[in-house]
């Protein structure tokens, strides 16, 4: 299966959106190799700006641009424009209601090497409960690519949380990605998973699996944390015995979590949760610390057959 890291495809997209629209602004902190903002950066010099590791900075002068009609991407490590920046976020960008794309990188623990200090399990929780804030989460590249146009065209403020591993393309151009749309990957009946991020490959995995077995899973891709998509949500709840939530991220106020507190108050249903369990992540490779946190099929599975 060919893989490629959803940077690497945001990356193109700015590149591809600078071309369409000259209002289009890319700022960095001194991490455009990393983030990939470099792609852009070297089609359109005067339209890139390199704050340096200034992260309140990197989101404060994102504002001012996004005041003078310029629609903003503005991008480091998620553990960096989340947390340290977080106060710029919520007050010179969300307040206002304003046109900033906030677009970190290096989100997870598939950062691996970089060890926990720098692998955001939090940043869903953090970007979830500002007001307004739309919250994406891109399963593979071409989503990726989807979610910065769509967020390009959306008129105000939007997170898109990216990883730096290689994860395996599942969609083709003809994927249509809307904001506020999950997307149905596989029927099944028995039970559901809905899964986010590079968690989407291993539910499509745990489903082929278990359908061996004749047991009938249902794979939905959740690209859109907020706003949930509680239509399809609350249809799968309805037609399978219980849900499976599977992310690369604190199961306590991420999709575990908007899942869980949706479904209370409208057809309370059985949610179990996979994902990082109040602990920090630690030194490894991305494909080690996957493992070691169970973050794969195998838990998937494991899970379902003990809860059906």
């Amino acid at each position: 299966m060919i893989k490629k890291a959803t940077r690497e495809a945001y990356g193109e997209a700015l590149a591809e959106l600078g071309k369409l629209n000259k209002d289009i602004v890319v700022l960095d902190a001194d991490l455009s190799g990393s983030t990939k903002t470099s792609v852009f950066k070297k089609e359109f010099p005067e339209r890139h700006i390199n704050v340096g590791i200034a992260e309140a900075d990197l989101i404060g002068t994102a504002a001012g641009l996004a005041t003078c009609g310029k629609t903003v991407f503005a991008s480091t490590f998620a553990v960096f424009e989340a947390g340290r920046a977080y106060e710029q976020i919520r007050n010179t960008v969300a307040y206002p209601k304003l046109n900033v794309k906030i677009a970190p990188t290096h989100a997870g623990i598939s950062v691996g090497e970089d060890g926990g200090s720098h692998q955001s399990i939090e940043d869903i929780a953090l970007m979830r409960v500002i007001p307004g804030m739309i919250v994406l989460s891109p399963a593979d590249a071409v989503e990726t690519k989807k979610m910065v146009y769509a967020a390009a065209e959306y008129d105000g403020p939007v997170y898109i949380r990216m990883g730096r591993s290689g994860v395996p393309v599942l969609f083709d151009e003809n994927y249509d990605f809307q904001i506020g749309v999950a997307n149905t990957m596989k029927e099944g009946n028995d039970v559901t998973i809905a899964a986010t991020g590079l968690m989407v490959a291993e539910a499509l995995k745990a489903a082929e699996a278990l359908k061996e077995e004749g047991i009938s899973v249902r794979v939905i891709n959740v690209g859109t944390i907020k706003p949930l998509d509680g239509e399809t949500i609350l249809k799968a709840a309805k037609e399978t015995k219980f849900i499976v939530t599977a992310e690369e991220h604190s199961v306590i106020g991420g999709l575990g979590s908007a899942i869980s507190e949706f479904l209370s108050e409208v057809y309370p249903t059985k949610v179990k949760k996979v994902g990082i369990y109040d602990k920090f992540g630690q030194s490894g490779t991305g494909a080690e610390l996957l493992e070691k946190y169970e973050l794969t099929a195998g838990k998937l599975i494991s899970v379902i057959k003990e809860n059906l």
